[in-house]
């Protein structure tokens, strides 16, 4: 006798396998661009990632030992627009302005251009904001020409902005420190004409007293 012959079984056409890996493949995701998520890595959590025991003896004090006074850090925030011809310092304890001379004065003059009155009132407003009383006014120049005579220009153009912001405030009980420190205190480096720009500057700076100060 033959041995039994076992079928072989038949192909499925290709049309019909196609049709099932379709069928038992997973629909892919949905891309959201409505809503950006957050960096990996990143996401808001609402207990602290790291577990502290508060009874681990290596976060007690030693024996006699003190805490010491609490104190707040100085946090500084500097912001320049686009231009440079204007800088914001704010700390917890004040506020700066630095103008650039070249948008307040022209070439070696004390005498204030067009546009300067704009920008002066702008500081005089922040400073009415915080209710301050005791303005300083300090004027700085490059270390091009003589000392004595940027001394002398750095305090002349410190005064005329003294003067406009005098007449905006319009306050008696204002007071202002008013000072020419010429090439001392350069903020940027007196070797590149871009460097020698920054330092050729006014500064207008006041007590952090109002509401934004607490």
């Amino acid at each position: 006798m033959r041995p039994p012959v076992t079928p072989i079984p038949r192909l499925a056409p290709p049309l019909a396998l196609l049709t099932t890996l379709l069928l038992t493949t997973s629909t892919p995701a949905h891309a959201d661009d409505t809503t950006p998520s957050d960096p990996p890595g990143t996401e808001p959590t609402a207990t602290a990632p790291v577990k502290v025991d508060p009874t681990d003896p290596d976060l007690k004090l030693p024996e006699g030992g003190t805490l010491a006074e609490p104190k707040v850090l100085d946090i500084k925030s500097v912001v320049e627009d686009q231009s440079g011809d204007e800088r914001r310092e704010d700390t917890n304890a004040d506020v700066t302005f630095a103008l650039q001379a070249e948008v307040l004065f022209g070439k070696d003059s004390a005498k204030l251009g067009s546009d300067a009155r704009a920008r002066i009132a702008t500081i005089a407003e922040e400073i009415k904001k915080q209710n301050a009383t005791r303005i300083r006014v300090f004027g700085f120049t490059d270390d091009l020409g003589s000392s004595a005579h940027g001394d002398v220009l750095s305090k002349r153009r410190a005064n005329a902005v003294q003067a406009v912001l005098d007449q905006d405030l319009n306050d008696p009980d204002v007071t202002f420190e008013v000072r020419g420190y010429g090439e001392q205190y350069p903020i940027a480096d007196n070797s590149t004409e871009a460097g020698r720009k920054k330092n050729r500057r006014v500064e207008v700076s006041f007590p952090r007293t109002g509401e934004n100060g607490q």
